[in-house]
């Protein structure tokens, strides 16, 4: 910047001006510290997002090895699939206790995002929260999880969970129906334990996962992309 144009800026305005405000003119821009703390919010947030990504693919593995084993031969027995209902359940509270700590990440970068960038590439859209410094303020001097354990199980069931359960369930259904010539209630049957209980308790299961996923809730996540209207443009 020339000395000329550093002259006509004057230093009292800079001091009662929005970080973000006339990001892309010559004269502002974040400063080199923003810079460098959005960059590594980003990298953490992507590391993050990795470990989500590396339990979902051992996930689909696992089941995809069950599934493959369980009717490979007709004498398997039909609750190896159920095994396999349990081992997703573990990866699912692995996965929602890993999105728990990516949440905590990805909300700071959405406040610098929302708050800084946005408002300097379009000031006229609105003013950014006025309480946004003091809120990441305290988020760094004591880190939070945002969400509980429930709205991240509702999430990672939403997005890849729920459908891994409804094709194990499926599985399951065929096994005891088509690959059995007795009345499927009998043939869900495990040791000493009726088929009817079997049934119920997978019924139940099942049911509340699906609950879970479904019912109406206050989103506390940041960034989701939940909104029904993604092809709008």
């Amino acid at each position: 910047m020339s000395r000329s144009s550093a002259k006509e800026i004057d230093p009292g305005d800079s001091e009662h001006r929005e970080l973000g405000e006339g990001l892309l003119e010559e004269e502002m821009a974040p400063s080199s510290a923003t810079a460098h703390l959005y960059r590594g919010e980003i990298h953490r947030m992507k590391f993050w997002r990795e470990r989500l990504d590396r339990t979902t693919n051992w996930a689909v593995l696992v089941i995809s090895g069950i599934l493959t084993w369980a009717f490979s031969r007709p004498d398997i027995p039909h609750y190896i699939l159920l095994i396999g209902v349990a081992t997703l359940s573990v990866f699912l509270l692995i996965e929602a206790r890993r999105y728990r700590g990516y949440d905590i990440w990805r909300s700071r970068v959405r406040k610098l995002q929302e708050n800084v960038f946005a408002y300097g590439l379009d000031p006229s859209a609105g003013l950014p929260d006025s309480n946004w410094r003091e809120t990441l303020s305290q988020d760094y001097r004591e880190p939070t999880i945002k969400i509980s354990t429930e709205e991240a199980i509702a999430h990672r069931l939403r997005r890849v969970y729920l459908p891994l359960f409804t094709v194990l369930l499926a599985a399951w259904l065929v096994r005891i129906t088509a690959f059995s010539p007795e009345p499927w209630v009998t043939s869900a049957a495990i040791g000493m334990i009726p088929g009817s209980i079997v049934v119920g308790i997978v019924v139940l299961f099942y049911l509340g996962a699906a609950i879970t996923a479904v019912r109406p809730r206050t989103w506390h996540a940041k960034g989701e992309l939940r909104s029904e209207n993604l092809r709008e443009k």
